[in-house]
């Protein structure tokens, strides 16, 4: 059986990568689309700063949430002295933390959907008098939705696993922000608490590899509506 301790972190885990993923969706869209469809100039800047969270340590990405959402910081003092909002130490800073880092993850699975779309179907819609925003919800939308759905599989599976830029950000408060991750950490290092860290592993790794096998079978529906299209 379960501790509370444990129970506590897993429950908070999947609150905290469920807000993650839901949140950051819609941006995540909007980006995947820019991105497949549009050329601008520092298109390829945008696509770096995406993917920025892939490369650099989650330490440093922790690091710099610190300082743009602290409470001495530009955006999060703003909320704290005008909203009475503050992410740091909270569980809400926790899911900011584990947006971010899953968030390239989500736009490239998106991204991927998007262009496999035949082009031509939306202009052949587009001739038939139906305006963007209804080739957009009709023809679009359904085909990239498998895509969508992968990334966002994945990304949840991300997100129940960050540690640098939460711990870093947020730091390790039990019932508050200790996550699996971070709960690992803990008993690792307590008496005695090899047995419960080892139950969470195995726990994490069960969600891991289940949320994989769910974004193949995903991304084999992807495959499968673009072959029909």
């Amino acid at each position: 059986m379960l501790s509370a301790l444990e129970v506590e972190a897993l429950r908070l885990s999947l609150q905290v990568a469920l807000v993650a993923v839901t949140c950051s969706l819609p941006l995540a869209v909007g980006v995947a689309w820019l991105l497949a469809r549009c050329e601008f100039p520092g298109k390829t800047l945008l696509d770096a700063l995406v993917h920025l969270p892939l490369v650099l340590p989650p330490v440093v990405i922790g690091y710099f949430l610190l300082l743009t959402f602290g409470t001495q910081g530009p955006i999060g003092g703003w909320l704290h002295e005008t909203l009475g909002v503050r992410l740091i130490f909270t569980r809400w800073g926790a899911a900011l933390a584990a947006a971010v880092m899953s968030f390239p993850l989500v736009v490239r699975a998106i991204r991927l959907a998007l262009e496999a779309v035949d082009s031509g179907l939306e202009s052949a819609a587009r001739t038939l008098g139906a305006s963007r925003l209804d080739v957009f919800l009709t023809v679009t939308l359904p085909l990239m939705l498998p895509g969508i759905v992968a990334g966002c599989i994945v990304a949840f599976a991300a997100a129940l696993g960050d540690f640098g830029a939460t711990i870093t950000f947020v730091g390790n408060v039990q019932g508050e922000t200790q996550t699996l991750s971070l709960a690992i950490y803990s008993l690792t290092q307590t008496p005695d608490g090899d047995a419960a860290a080892l139950r969470l592993v195995l726990i994490s790794l069960v969600l891991a590899v289940g949320a994989l096998y769910a974004s193949e079978l995903a991304a084999r529906r992807v495959r499968r509506y673009v072959g029909r299209a």
